[in-house]
């Protein structure tokens, strides 16, 4: 069955310009746990009391200071000293601290490195995306979009265009999504990722991929004029559409019994 897409744009879009990852935040509270463990390795419960008085000591007098009261780094430092007393009090005669055995640090570390492994997941994504988007726009300006066959992650580059025209609906972008999508095309041929496009893809595009099915179920010869109100019924009604491709279904299946 042949359906209708928009008319085709002929003006090139520029490509948005690559934005740098913002840079992570400095944790002076982290720096100044990590500065405490390096200086304590290797004391023994004695050392460890001094040091932990002498920290005492210098932050009561920041605390005079104004400028110096609310120092995040002083505070995370004295509560790593405390946490080390104890930790050495707690174990045999003669014990040295070793952050390597500390389990506390053992497991922020673990911790941290998840955190970086997850970052670096998401930038391979977004770049993943963003590239796919460049394809995409490219094969709008080539005027071949609607022949190209979805993909995994279409999803995340359509709403990454929409991005890059201050949040506009891509009319296009949507309607080969739909027509993929009723179709059966492409990664959609894969009923999990059918189920996925649901939490993936806006109402109307969703309503345009419904109604789009029922109708070429139902009249499969029908040609392009005819089925052209389907997409200017799924943006401007979302939910009307979907109510009419349940009935249409209801319909289909009613007469097939």
């Amino acid at each position: 069955m042949t359906t209708p897409w928009p008319p085709r744009r002929t003006a090139r879009r520029s490509i948005a310009p690559r934005v740098a990852p913002p840079r992570e935040p400095v944790d002076r509270a982290r720096i100044g746990r990590r500065a405490v463990r390096s200086r304590a390795k290797g004391m023994d419960a004695g050392a460890i009391a001094q040091a932990l008085e002498d920290t005492r000591f210098f932050a009561r007098q920041d605390s005079r200071h104004e400028e110096l009261a609310d120092d995040v780094r002083g505070r995370a430092e004295l509560a790593e000293w405390e946490r080390i007393d104890q930790l050495l009090a707690a174990a045999p005669t003669g014990t040295v601290y070793n952050p390597d055995t500390d389990d506390v640090v053992r497991a922020e570390l673990a911790a941290e490195a998840a955190a970086a492994a997850a970052r670096e997941a998401e930038l391979r994504e977004a770049a993943r995306v963003a590239t796919r988007a460049d394809e995409l726009q490219a094969l709008r300006e080539l005027g071949t979009l609607e022949q190209t066959e979805p993909r995994d992650g279409d999803e995340a580059a359509r709403d990454e265009l929409a991005r890059r025209a201050g949040g506009y609906v891509q009319t296009d972008v949507d309607a080969w999504l739909a027509h993929a999508l009723a179709a059966h095309r492409g990664h959609y041929g894969d009923l999990a990722a059918r189920e996925a496009a649901a939490g993936l893809l806006p109402p109307p595009v969703l309503a345009h991929a419904a109604l789009l099915a029922e109708l070429a179920r139902l009249v499969p010869s029908a040609g392009i004029d005819e089925l052209a109100f389907a997409a200017r019924l799924s943006t401007s009604e979302p939910e009307a559409a979907g109510a009419l491709a349940a009935f249409l279904a209801r319909v289909g299946g009613a007469a097939e019994v």
